[in-house]
């Protein structure tokens, strides 16, 4: 049975087992029996729920973030002096657009100017509190923080930021950016949940002052330090990770469930009252049955996309080249090592060509890590329409790329070599001084019998090197 059919089948099970012994229990046992049911099932089930939802939601704008964090566009505006404002906002507003934020953002270090969607904001100061977040993950290890604060921008609006450090290409500190999120949304989860489940929901700050509530409280009971009852566990509550109280709060007894999220800093409260429960308990077995298997079945489904969603994604990060395409290194060393492993039985010739574009880092000194980039695009686009569909093209680091020929000899190789050179050198990206062209120089090596691909790319990487001691723009063939 497959990895993935084996999990799934994990969460049916669990998930069955879970929600029947809940169910049954809640109907048949003693009041002590229910009441432990719900603190040790039904609470953190609803706490899970929740606390997935939550991650869900963060982790495609830590997903964006990042990706603002490391694009080449937003770290050369920056390094170049940040002179054109409208390109960075046209930037910002592109992001927030497609990805449906509330708000993105950019603070430089060397201006300590935030620019967000609509333009300049303001500069952001030490002395001045609303900015400590940004000096903060200046100075941390981290790569991004998950913070709750207001959003100037948008009328103090609460607002989840996602901060991400960005750092130039020797990995300096240049400046912070991301995106973020209403935190309207997480209230509206709230609800649905304290609706579905009949449970009080809310958050709680490190400080115990409540963050974001259904809506059932009024000011003077937005400190847990001040309710009736709870205040006399709140050093407990805010002193854990994770647990489960009771509380008498002069009218019923309260089961409470407590779950500290490090994404917000903020305890999440699930709350219940066991008067309600064992009244409810028995005209409701049937409808949480229901309840049940519609909530199992969604989960599966859900669990099942997920599964395959997030497998697609990591085949296709650790198998190619997010630039150029090409095959990455890792898979490229598990097909070769294959291929060389059924050699002595196929019999036949296998062939690799390792090739590097000359004085790239010129290139890219002179055009910038842009032009860099298409140069490297465009020299794989002319490598590949000089192979065949067996062939396999890898980038092996850098400037520096791997063919792998099967049923080729270092003739034959020799010649595939030569016309891609030829191609390459015909090929031109637009440049600040016109069309740019550059050359290759590449190697050739035949595999051995029994020599392994260490030594056999080893070969081929001297071969590429006496071509460039040769004068560049031209191959050489290992003996």
């Amino acid at each position: 049975m497959p990895v993935k059919a084996k999990v799934i089948t994990a969460i049916a099970l669990l998930l069955a087992f879970g929600f029947l012994a809940t169910t049954l229990a809640s109907y048949y046992v003693s009041s002590k029996a229910i009441k432990e049911a719900i603190l040790q099932d039904e609470l953190p089930l609803t706490s899970d729920s929740i606390y997935s939802e939550i991650q869900r939601d963060l982790l495609r704008p830590i997903f964006v973030s990042s990706l603002m964090a490391s694009n080449t566009f937003l770290r050369d505006w920056v390094l170049e002096g940040e002179k054109d404002t409208d390109k960075i906002t046209r930037f910002l507003s592109e992001i927030k657009k497609r990805y449906n934020a509330f708000t993105s953002f950019l603070v430089s270090e060397n201006t300590h100017t935030y620019y967000q969607a609509k333009g300049i904001l303001k500069k952001v100061r030490e002395d001045e509190p609303r900015d400590n977040w940004y000096f903060r993950v200046r100075d941390m290890d981290r790569p991004y923080e998950t913070n709750v604060d207001p959003d100037m921008a948008n009328n103090d609006t609460i607002t989840i930021f996602i901060n991400y450090r960005v750092l130039d290409y020797q990995g300096n500190f240049i400046g912070a950016t991301g995106i973020g999120l209403r935190a309207h949304a997480v209230k509206s989860l709230i609800g649905t949940y304290q609706s579905k489940y009949g449970r009080q929901v809310y958050f709680t700050n490190k400080q115990g002052i409540i963050q974001l509530h259904s809506g059932t409280f009024d000011g003077t009971e937005l400190n847990i330090h001040k309710r009736t009852g709870i205040s006399k566990i709140t050093g407990q509550i805010l002193s854990q990770k994770e647990s489960v109280f009771e509380y008498d709060n002069g009218r019923e007894t309260i089961l409470l469930q407590s779950r500290f999220i490090p994404e917000l800093q903020w305890y999440l409260l699930v709350e219940v009252s066991t008067d309600q429960a064992f009244r409810t308990i028995r005209g409701t077995l049937i409808t949480n049955l229901i309840i049940c298997t519609v909530v199992f079945i969604v989960v599966l489904l859900i669990a099942g996309y997920t599964i395959n969603q997030y497998q697609s994604r990591l085949e296709e990060m650790t198998s190619t080249d997010s630039l150029t395409g090409a095959v990455s290194r890792q898979t490229f060393e598990l097909i070769i090592n294959q291929i060389i492993s059924h050699l002595k039985r196929d019999k036949k010739p296998m062939s690799v060509i390792f090739f590097d574009i000359d004085d790239f880092k010129g290139v890219n000194d002179r055009y910038g890590h842009a032009v860099g980039d298409r140069v490297l695009k465009e020299v794989v686009k002319a490598t590949r329409g000089r192979l065949r569909e067996s062939d396999i093209l890898c980038r092996w680091g850098g400037e520096e790329f791997l063919i792998l020929l099967e049923d080729c000899n270092d003739t034959d190789a020799a010649a595939i070599a030569e016309n891609i050179r030829s191609a390459t050198a015909a090929a031109t990206v637009d440049s600040k001084d016109g069309p740019l062209s550059v050359s290759i120089s590449l190697g050739i090596a035949q595999h051995r019998e029994d020599e392994n691909q260490e030594s056999l790319i080893l070969r081929a990487d001297k071969a590429m090197y006496t071509a460039k001691e040769a004068g560049k723009n031209t191959l050489s063939v290992a003996s």
